[in-house]
């Protein structure tokens, strides 16, 4: 049945609701919360502990079926709940859970981030605990019911996990290398910045197998019951506030209820506005009294895949130069709904959690990863960031930064603007980390990390901003080794344009710069076509259009349809079925500006045309970009009442309002920024966002999906922070009183 409890609201002509004081065991004195029209929470504590004691109530009331399925995704208890399809899923995420020393692993966070746990964990199991049985609906479909928290839930590394990719190129890699030979995969594969592969010394390619990251990728997977960003800011001289101005629109799936949530938390010595994982306290992103920030994706390879030697006699020991070592083994016991517990070793090498083993073949995988370090939890270093005042306060936080690697933005009302690549970068000094290596020989180790000094950065530069797009953004010379495996410089070579494009730059115009659509590479393919002698009427028609467009991916243009699939189909006829699925654009793009009047370009035109025709009939004005590419967000719990409805969609993955899909549903858009944020540090209340679908998870709150519509149409609204103006846009208020 619908939760109705603990609070019971009261609309006012639609307008404001008004609570009854909530009385809740576990608060120290009386918390305020005010809800504006757009539903965030603005919370209004007189310590830290009652502070996110408050945000953890707040987050169970509006998303709690969402933060439940997180914490068994990152606890291992999935299979309880679902079934014993998610056994294997259960297991991996219990073998990369944090197993050191718990002092070092809180205190790596902030000084009092234990106690923050503490308090937002009690503040979610407050909240159960009142419900007294009257669920929200979702538990209902799902058949299940949420359990209580520990702190140590908020620290699960698969949240981490999922945003890493080395260990996938790891494997892919090797195998295309065992395929097609190593010449190949040097020839078709970006790697940025160019480097000469190398298989280690010692590798065996040929124990090497595809099911051997099986239980990785169920791991990291989505959740169903029946990822790229930007970032950029300019300083005072760039802005027509004459103060630094800051945006970010970090990138990941696209889900209902959204990834991130937004809230105002206000305490002695807290004042920070912006949005995070529901399931984590505090923000990920936004701004304090005194200085803004935002992130997105570096791209740091912090991720090796070790292949190691079992021995025939014994194959929980594993080879290391001349002897054979025992392996951790723990036993851990899985609850299954419908079953019986499955009882499951957990073992471990000196280079970390065993991932895949075959003693028949005498070979297993271990796994290092950056996220078996203390302070390995993605985004709970933002509790130290998020409060720092000055950019050398902020650097020294941002070395707490480990996992995953972000490019962290910064702003301040002092006039100041910076970048800064963070998060933990291993040395390597012997090999790349492109290709697993093997356990055994003691020659692939890393010798420690770079230290935050060495890490690429930029403080108030001559151009008069920063940013950054997920690509290469290693200076000239830099002797450092990050990683090889960058984005295409596409969407960053579009923000450059665009900031070409005029002197200053007012809030709205940031806005507009991330909802901007057009096409680096559409510009680029307009240069090819100038060079081409197409033959047909039709053919000649489509290249007189494609010189006369503008190179917007607009979800009601025929252009971009025709440009997608025509790019969708070259490839193969330039490379070959074989080789096309190893490259990118930017070897595709470089191959046909080197080779005026490509063959391939008239047969994959037919192919691409040929293609639309199928899906939609006869060539027609009425064709357009978003019939194939449309977002259909749907909701874990496989309802059709719960999902936001089909909507065609501007954009692709290379625009700045990046539009990502998976291979598996080609052109359906699952990807991109489900929040953003324009941040005004001449006037916090001048700030804007969005967050699609809304604030809440809850299907029968007004904030579901009230903000869809303005996200996908480019809109923005407010993001109030000082009392008068969240006052001004007040709806609801709640009050929270101790129960003693």
């Amino acid at each position: 049945m619908p939760c109705m409890k603990p609070v019971l609201t009261f609309l006012l002509l639609g307008i404001t609701a008004f609570a009854a004081p909530v009385k809740i065991p576990g608060l120290k004195a009386n918390v305020e919360i005010l809800r504006d029209r757009w539903g965030v929470p603005h919370i209004y504590a007189e310590n830290t502990h009652d502070l996110f004691f408050a945000q953890g109530w707040i987050t169970a009331k509006d998303r709690l079926f969402q933060i439940d399925l997180w914490r068994r995704i990152g606890t291992g208890k999935l299979a309880e709940a679902l079934g014993p399809a998610y056994v294997k899923r259960d297991r991996m995420a219990r073998l990369v859970r944090y197993r050191g020393n718990w002092d070092e692993e809180w205190s790596a966070y902030s000084p009092d981030a234990k106690e923050i746990a503490i308090a937002f964990t009690s503040g979610i199991n407050a909240y159960i605990r009142s419900l007294d049985g009257y669920l929200p609906d979702e538990f209902a479909a799902a058949r299940y019911k949420p359990d209580f928290w520990q702190p140590e839930d908020i620290t699960a590394r698969i949240a981490g996990l999922q945003m890493l990719r080395n260990a996938r190129t790891e494997i892919t890699r090797a195998l295309e290398i065992k395929k097609f030979g190593i010449d190949a995969v040097q020839k078709y594969r970006d790697l940025d910045p160019p480097v000469k592969l190398v298989i280690p010394t010692g590798l065996d390619l040929s124990l090497l197998s595809e099911d051997m990251l099986a239980d990785y990728e169920a791991a990291v997977g989505p959740v169903n019951i029946n990822d790229g960003s930007n970032n950029w800011a300019v300083d005072g001289s760039r802005s027509v506030t004459g103060k630094p101005l800051l945006a970010s629109d970090p990138h990941r799936a696209l889900t209902v209820p959204s990834l991130r949530k937004t809230v105002h938390l206000v305490a002695p010595g807290w004042n920070i506005i912006g949005a995070g994982e529901p399931a984590l306290p505090g923000i990920a992103l936004g701004h304090n009294e005194e200085m803004a920030f935002g992130f997105t994706i570096v791209g740091i390879d912090q991720q090796d895949l070790y292949i190691e030697k079992l021995n025939p006699e014994n194959p929980n020991q594993y080879r290391f130069k001349d002897q054979w070592l025992d392996m951790e083994v723990e036993k851990t016991e899985i609850a299954v709904k419908g079953s019986e517990p499955q009882i499951l070793d957990l073992k471990y090498t000196r280079h970390g959690p065993v991932i895949y083993e075959n003693a028949r073949r005498g070979v297993a995988v271990s796994l290092r990863w950056l996220g078996a370090e203390p302070g390995g939890a993605g985004y709970l270093s933002a509790l130290s960031l998020s409060r720092t005042k000055t950019w050398e306060e902020f650097k020294k936080a941002a070395a707490s930064y480990k996992t995953p690697s972000e490019n962290l933005v910064y702003a301040d009302r002092a006039g100041n603007i910076g970048w800064i690549a963070s998060g933990k970068s291993p040395l390597r000094k012997n090999w790349t980390g492109l290709l697993p290596v093997p356990g055994h020989t003691g020659e692939y180790e890393w010798e420690g990390y770079l230290n935050i000094d060495q890490h690429p950065q930029k403080y108030n530069p001559p151009e008069h901003w920063v940013g950054t797009a997920n690509t290469n953004h290693l200076p000239a010379g830099y002797p450092h080794q990050l990683g090889y495996e960058f984005s295409p410089p596409f969407r960053f070579e579009r923000i450059k344009q665009l900031f070409a494009s005029k002197e200053k730059f007012s809030i709205e115009d940031f806005v507009r710069m991330q909802y901007d659509v057009t096409s680096v590479p559409a510009q680029q393919f307009q240069e090819v076509l100038k060079k081409w002698t197409p033959t047909g009427e039709r053919n000649t028609r489509i290249k007189d259009r494609f010189l006369k467009w503008d190179r917007k991916i607009s979800a009601d243009s025929y252009e971009a349809l025709v440009f997608e699939l025509w790019m969708h189909y070259l490839p193969g006829r330039i490379f070959g079925d074989t080789y096309a699925p190893m490259t990118g654009w930017q070897l595709l793009l470089k191959t046909l500006e080197a080779t005026p009047n490509h063959p391939a370009l008239s047969p994959s035109l037919e192919m691409a045309l040929l293609s639309i025709e199928k899906n939609l009939g006869p060539e027609s004005e009425k064709w357009t970009w978003g019939q194939f590419h449309h977002i259909l967000l749907q909701h874990p719990v496989n309802r059709s009442s719960l999902h936001i409805p089909s909507k065609p969609m501007p954009g692709d993955t290379h625009t700045v309002n990046a539009a990502g899909w998976s291979p598996s549903q080609l052109f359906r858009m699952s990807h991109g920024a489900s929040y953003r944020q324009v941040m005004d540090t001449s006037d916090w209340d001048q700030s804007v966002i969005t967050n699609s679908p809304g604030e809440s998870g809850d299907p029968n709150s007004r904030n579901y999906k009230d903000l869809f519509e303005d996200w996908s149409s480019g809109k923005a609204h407010p993001l109030p922070y000082t009392r008068p103006a969240v006052e001004k846009a007040l709806r609801e208020k709640i009050e929270l009183i101790p129960a003693n």
